[in-house]
């Protein structure tokens, strides 16, 4: 049974720093998507950025150059450095895992999230 696990979220002011975690549990093949989703109170969930299993990188332009993620895939890990945040950041951050992407196989699954809240 594959579980998402995250970790590293809290209240920090506006200008700071946080590094949030996902560690993967189970069996998962070796071609995948990791990613970052988001979601405030009130809002729909979005996406923040996502990495390939081969190392390709997006970034929703509202974090570009602010966020970064990283990935170990010897850990089984994700990774996501977030800098120079603001109170919009605000959210439950959520992490996602995607086999066998564009195909028929592809499944989600899903960490149950950690809070950021950026205020002063």
């Amino acid at each position: 049974q594959v579980q998402l696990v995250e970790s590293g979220g809290g209240l920090v002011q506006p200008g700071g720093s946080l590094r949030l975690s996902c560690v993967v549990s189970g069996s998962i093949s070796s071609i995948n998507v990791m990613g970052w989703y988001r979601q405030a109170p009130g809002k729909e969930r979005e996406l923040v950025t996502t990495i390939t299993s081969g190392g390709s990188i997006k970034y929703s332009d509202s974090v570009k150059g602010r966020f970064t993620i990283s990935r170990d895939n010897a850990k089984n890990t994700v990774y996501l450095q977030m800098n120079s945040l603001k109170p919009e950041d605000t959210a439950v951050y959520i992490c996602n895992l995607k086999t066998a992407p564009l195909t028929v196989y592809e499944k989600n699954y899903w960490g149950r999230g950690t809070v950021v809240t950026v205020s002063s």
